[in-house]
């Protein structure tokens, strides 16, 4: 085991290493910068627990931790608002329109947050279902229909912000 001088050296090139992709795989999700320098604070803090442990993070090992701790703030931010209304899941979603990044940004920064996590997680991050749902701490079916209703809510506030133009 090495030395505290060492794990403090090791944990400090670390962060000089992993600081801009962790900032930014967090910045570029959560749409603002007071909660992506938050999370990344606590994504440090997490590795700074590691190496005390005697673990040695790695930069995937802390994307993994921003990740979780995203997805833990959208929980916390969605429990306060759980006004989720049940709608039937669409069959079929023919919507092959060209999306405007900047104005498909700010649509995704405006809806729920369980509606952004979906989509964030699902269409952003690539992953699929089962591993959105594991994430979201929900069952696959949930899921399913949450993404269903997250489509139709981004669908709507996109095409309602189209009319402004």
């Amino acid at each position: 085991m090495s030395s505290d001088p060492e794990r403090s050296a090791d944990l400090l090139a670390l962060y000089d290493r992993a600081l801009p992709d962790v900032y930014g795989y967090l910045r570029s999700r959560c749409g603002s910068t007071a909660l992506a320098e938050d999370l990344t604070g606590e994504t440090f803090l997490a590795a700074v627990t590691a190496v005390r442990q005697g673990k040695a993070p790695t930069v995937a090992w802390l994307i993994t931790v921003a990740r979780n701790k995203l997805v833990d703030h959208w929980r916390r931010e969605a429990r306060e608002q759980r006004s989720l209304h049940v709608v039937e899941p669409e069959v079929h979603d023919p919507w092959d329109v060209r999306l405007d990044v900047l104005r498909a940004r700010d649509v995704l920064y405006r809806l729920g947050p369980q509606n952004r996590a979906a989509l964030t997680l699902r269409y952003v991050d690539d992953l699929p279902v089962p591993e959105v749902a594991r994430l979201l701490g929900r069952t696959r079916h949930a899921t399913e229909a949450l993404i269903v209703r997250a489509r139709a809510a981004f669908r709507a506030a996109y095409e309602e912000g189209s009319s402004d133009d």
